[in-house]
């Protein structure tokens, strides 16, 4: 008996859905380590990033990949190459369904930093395990098309060496990189 009403329940029970999603963005990075610029002499603030997310959302929970990079992370500073990119992977939490649909999030993934001097055949790449929490909405204005919002922490759970330094010394100090990053995107559901 409890053999058959297991069967009819599972047989009665809704399918899993899941829409898959495509979501490019431009985003600007703020805080921490992203605003290391006043250290830099001669730079000028370039806080901006874009990337890509793609994963697929059920009615309360999601997956999904992100991807972004910035260029001169650091600052722009004349001779000098930097840049940060992040591949995380994210569980979403959230409403699935509807025109409008927040969502929290926290995953882990790639954090990698570079930095070259060009004078002096300097280069430092960093890779490190690192995580990002944070959350958002998206709101569809057709079936299948929507625009997403959202913002995010980074922090790596290792020392990189991050640069603090002028063309002329080349300092270089060891610590986590930690930083804030607000996005908006166009979002394809399918």
């Amino acid at each position: 008996m409890l053999l058959l009403s297991v069967v009819m329940l599972a047989g009665a029970a809704a399918p899993l859905r899941a829409d898959g999603f495509v979501t490019p963005f431009y985003g600007y990075n703020f805080g921490g380590d992203s605003s290391n610029c006043p250290t830099i002499s001669t730079c000028e603030d370039k806080h901006a990033n874009f990337g890509v997310s793609f994963g697929s959302m059920g009615t309360v929970f999601g997956f999904e990949e992100d991807l972004s990079f910035a260029k001169d992370f650091f600052g722009k500073v004349p001779n000098v190459d930097n840049s940060v990119f992040t591949l995380m992977s994210n569980l979403l939490i959230g409403v699935g369904r509807g025109p409008v649909q927040p969502y929290v999030l926290v995953g882990t993934g790639l954090v990698r930093s570079h930095t070259s001097v060009s004078l002096s055949q300097f280069t430092a790449d960093n890779n490190s395990l690192g995580y990002d929490i944070g959350g958002g909405v998206t709101g569809f204005v057709t079936p299948r098309i929507g625009i997403r919002g959202d913002v995010r922490h980074f922090h790596t759970l290792q020392d990189l060496d991050l640069p603090l330094f002028d063309v002329a010394t080349q300092v270089f100090t060891s610590q986590k990189l930690d930083f804030w990053r607000a996005s908006v995107g166009l979002s394809f559901r399918f």
